[in-house]
């Protein structure tokens, strides 16, 4: 039953959304319970800003070698030789040899750089973590040289979740992420105590070989068997190199950008690094489970539309997709904003995290949240350009939002600190995905815009009752609760909210928004399906 499920879900972008996006809820709790653990055995000090700054090299490298062949070269790819002749086994084949090629090439690629990166580690330190002090850049360098290793499961990883993505086989790619989670933890509960700091590091590492392990079942059962082949002659896999190269320098792009703001904030008060990467992961929570999940799930779909050369039903999926993200992700950006400090508190508040910790991180969060709906969307609009094979336009588009965040955070960061170096990244994202949508609108032509504008107008509206409704009951029931326990705070946080989701959600009724109407639906057939088979198989028996 549960396959037969899983089967069906897996078959449509919202039913991947499901898969994806329930995973991604249940790792990014997990995740939260990780920052909590962090925070609360840490503090927002030394020992995260230097834990924090130790990811920035590894980052570089798997960011530029791996994501750079996968998400945006691999899958096109490898279903355009899955799909070039579906009754000859011979063109499956070829996408294998292909798969393996890449798969080896990475790996030789990631243990020369990762190894030239090892050597040099702590004498690059100086140019990471210049605001450091002498011991604090040692021990960043120790901890970067630990996590190099990761990179390498995380590559093989990939590789494994680019086949089980191009057969939109979510299932086993969704646990990945709850895995990796659950090795830091294991390092921050076990390791940690006994080795300190290093302790931290053996954790990811950990993580990133369970993010591989739970993948081998599944892409073994798709029929991918590993072969020492590299073909560097082959047509598909110099078109992936091809494709790969423009996508691995916006990439580079986007981790040069994470450098800097973390150079910027190590000259800034300790904790700064810990801050913005703590305020970060926690606005991370929605964009993963509404933006990324929905644009993993919808990226397959547009690949396809390429191959067929079906730009209207391309332009279906990417409006349907596009009024979807920002159905879910408007109201909890106003949500997040509304109740930033309480949210904080919650998760974080604990232990060594003191209230200047939480102030400050509250702070970064708020304005992060101004630009959650650019920070969803970008996934969808660059994997939209990738489903056509172009890769260019994306990263032109991100090295000039690399240069406004750089720029305003030089200096905003001078006047506001950390606060500042947070509205430079929020102006630099609205920029990024209002480019990538103008850009795609020119290219394609008309994206089903007037049906966006009015979902979009229809979702403020009913945002502004849940943010309203929010904002009132936060202060109604302030002086009914102990403010100053979890219990007080976490009543005052779920009442406001849930009342303010119910809100919404009968203002959307109301306003007659399709994302419900489809939901809805989608919920409808596929029960009366379930149950259909469900009755077929008993009459059968």
């Amino acid at each position: 039953m549960f396959s037969k499920i899983l089967y069906k879900l897996q078959t449509t972008i919202l039913g991947g959304a499901i898969i994806v996006g329930t995973a991604s809820v249940v790792s990014r709790l997990i995740g939260l319970l990780r920052d909590r653990l962090l925070a609360s055995s840490f503090g927002a000090g030394d020992t995260l800003d230097v834990y924090y700054a130790a990811f920035r090299l590894p980052d570089l490298i798997f960011n530029i070698l791996v994501l750079g062949a996968l998400s945006s070269s691999f899958i096109p790819v490898f279903l355009e030789y899955w799909h070039k002749d579906k009754s000859n086994k011979e063109s499956k084949k070829e996408a294998w040899q292909v798969t393996n090629s890449v798969l080896n090439l990475l790996v030789i690629g990631l243990v020369i750089i990762g190894g030239l990166i090892f050597v040099l580690t702590p004498h690059l330190m100086h140019l990471v973590v210049p605001g450091f002090s002498p011991e604090k850049q040692a021990a960043t360098a120790s901890l970067t040289r630990l996590m190099l290793i990761s990179i390498l499961f995380f590559g093989i990883s990939n590789v494994v979740s680019g086949v089980l993505n191009s057969f939109r086989r979510f299932f086993a790619f969704s646990l990945a992420p709850i895995m990796y989670n659950v090795g830091i933890i294991f390092g921050i509960l076990v390791l940690a105590p006994r080795w300190g700091v290093k302790g931290l590091a053996m954790g990811v590492v950990i993580g990133a070989l369970v993010h591989l392990l739970i993948q081998l079942p599944a892409v073994w059962k798709a029929g991918f068997r590993y072969q020492w082949v590299i073909n560097t002659a082959h047509k598909g896999v110099r078109k992936i190199g091809r494709l790969m190269v423009p996508r691995a320098l916006g990439l580079a792009v986007v981790q040069i950008n994470q450098l800097v703001i973390n150079i910027i904030a190590s000259t800034l008060r300790t904790g700064s690094v810990a801050i913005f990467n703590l305020a970060n992961n926690l606005q991370s929570f929605p964009i993963s489970v509404f933006g990324i999940s929905l644009a993993i799930s919808a990226f397959p779909v547009f690949s396809k539309a390429f191959a067929e050369k079906d730009t209207k039903g391309f332009v279906f999926h990417f409006s349907e997709t596009f009024r979807r993200i920002l159905f879910f992700v408007i109201p909890v950006s106003v949500t997040i904003l509304l109740l930033r400090a309480q949210i904080v508190r919650l998760i974080l508040g604990s232990g060594n995290f003191d209230w200047t910790d939480t102030v400050l991180t509250a702070n970064t969060l708020g304005i992060f949240s101004l630009s959650l709906f650019a920070q969803s969307l970008i996934p969808m609009l660059a994997r939209s350009f990738y489903a056509f094979q172009n890769t260019r336009t994306p990263v032109i588009i991100s090295l000039i939002s690399m240069v406004i965040n750089v720029g305003l955070g030089i200096i905003f960061s001078l006047y506001w600190g950390i606060s500042g170096l947070a509205v430079a990244f929020t102006i630099a994202s609205i920029v990024n995905m209002l480019l990538l949508l103008a850009t795609l609108r020119v290219s394609i032509g008309d994206l089903d815009d007037q049906r966006i504008i009015r979902s979009t107008f229809k979702v403020l509206f009913a945002s502004a009752a849940l943010g309203l409704i929010i904002q009132r009951l936060k202060y109604f029931i302030a002086p009914l609760v102990d403010m100053q326990t979890f219990l007080g705070v976490f009543l005052q946080t779920s009442i406001a909210f849930l009342v303010g989701a119910f809100v919404y959600i009968v203002v959307a009724l109301i306003l007659q928004c399709e994302e419900i109407d489809t939901f809805r639906n989608w919920l409808i057939k596929a029960r009366e399906q379930l149950f259909n088979g469900t009755s077929e198989k008993r009459n059968v028996k």
